[in-house]
């Protein structure tokens, strides 16, 4: 079984945070909407749940179409996702210090 990542040990595992989640791990990189649904591990159903609210917050941006087939990454001149990808530093920043002092506790006996 895979591991949660720190944003969705946080959140939960709804629809909408897993996109998410695997948007900030894939930054940069492009995908179609089914691309997304199958990263994401969730249905085509799903992600059309919640993609209008997606877009309509600019947490993704258009990068190429092809036919009627459209290429989406992470937004990350987005305010919101901006804050996101910043939630996501802290939280592994904080995981680091937790297993940093966890170690030293057990070093210490």
């Amino acid at each position: 079984m895979e591991e949660k990542s720190l944003l969705l040990n946080l959140t939960g595992e709804m629809p909408l945070f897993r996109i998410i989640d695997f948007l900030l791990d894939n930054k940069g990189m492009d995908f179609s909407k089914s691309d997304i649904s199958k990263g994401a591990g969730i249905s085509r159903a799903s992600l059309f749940n919640y993609w209008n609210k997606i877009e309509k917050n600019g947490i993704v941006t258009v990068t190429r179409s092809f036919g009627k087939t459209k290429l989406y990454k992470l937004n990350n001149k987005n305010p919101v996702t901006q804050k996101i990808i910043e939630l996501e530093k802290t939280l592994i920043a904080e995981s680091i210090d937790n297993a940093r002092r966890n170690k030293e506790i057990i070093l210490e006996h």
